[in-house]
């Protein structure tokens, strides 16, 4: 008999990178003087995030065969990432992103991933089938969707899993990796027929689905092939609606910003934790909320995930009446 898979809870697909957040806020991108070098991109972050939570994590994704490249697997292995399909590609660097950071709600990104970032050379050849049938929940990104032969990797994993178990789609649009919307819909709408959830902001909902209204999105989700949508609404907080008819719409956690980048991965490592615990929606959505606003609270991501007993206790705090600080969700 052959061997089982390797299980683990989360395995996520996709976007991999190199941040650098200026160690000066408020201050323009031209005149910075130092930098923080951090794990970054989605794919990434999300596992970092579920990781800090308790969960086994695993990320499929390619770097550069560069010193940045090594700087990822050691940070992945130290925040307990399982990082045996993270594969280099000599042809490509591995990318770099900078942000400008200006609070409460500014928080522009350069990306830096030409000719071509190395994590949208996955190719469906490569890909551990069994293990990523087997994975507790498997979370794939618009992103990976962008470029071949990453896009029919993703697509193909999809396919594979066939819904079994928990099958997450992060919308994640990123408009300077398309042309243009109508050329991602169309794969879109593939990855939603795979997906038992999608979640995403109003503008990647919109992508999906060319609505723009949060029930509406979360319908047209629903439509779409989704068992579970999760509408993000910024300062309105989140809404979550179930096809059961299962709906919660929570607001978010008071924080003082420092900066959101990374708030919505610190979300959806959550949201995994929650669907793995069998935590019922409105609790899963308060968890998921309060985990993206310490991110959102502290200057870097991946290093900035939070542990059980952070959220546990900035729940407490925002439960409490004293609680009143400018909110991000």
């Amino acid at each position: 008999m052959a061997d089982s898979p390797q299980y683990f809870d989360l395995i996520t697909m996709g976007r991999i990178g190199v941040d650098l957040y200026p160690l000066q806020t408020g201050v323009p991108l031209s005149r910075v003087e130092t930098f923080g070098k951090f794990l970054g991109g989605s794919a990434a972050n999300v596992a970092v995030a579920a990781a800090r939570l308790g969960r086994s994590t695993a990320v499929i994704t390619r770097t550069g065969a560069d010193p940045f490249g090594t700087f990822l697997h050691e940070a992945l292995r130290d925040f307990g990432v399982d990082d045996r399909w993270v594969t280099p590609v000599p042809a490509y660097p591995t990318p770099v992103t900078f942000c400008e950071i200006f609070p409460p709600d500014d928080f522009p990104l350069y990306f830096y991933r030409r000719p071509k970032a190395p994590d949208l050379e996955i190719h469906s050849r490569e890909l551990d089938l069994p293990a990523v049938r087997a994975a507790g929940i498997f979370w794939i990104t618009g992103t990976g969707l962008s470029e071949e032969p990453s896009r029919s990797a993703t697509l193909g994993a999809l396919a594979a899993r066939d819904k079994a178990g928990t099958t997450v789609f992060d919308l994640d649009w990123r408009p300077m990796f398309w042309r243009d919307p109508d050329q991602a819909r169309p794969y879109y709408r593939e990855a939603l027929r795979h997906a038992t959830v999608a979640v995403g902001n109003l503008d990647e909902c919109e992508v999906a689905t060319g609505v723009h209204d949060p029930e509406a999105c979360a319908e047209a989700l629903l439509a779409a092939g989704v068992e579970l949508a999760v509408v993000k609404q910024g300062p309105k907080g989140v809404l979550a609606v179930h096809r059961d008819g299962t709906r919660a719409e929570v607001p978010p956690v008071p924080v003082e910003v420092v900066n959101g980048l990374g708030a919505g991965d610190a979300f959806g490592g959550s949201l995994c934790h929650g669907l793995l615990s069998g935590w019922d929606l409105e609790r899963t959505m308060r968890h998921a909320n309060a985990a993206g606003a310490l991110v959102a609270s502290r200057l870097a991501c991946s290093s900035a995930m939070p542990t059980p007993s952070e959220v546990a206790d900035l729940l407490a705090r925002d439960a409490s009446p004293d609680a009143g600080l400018p909110s991000q969700s």
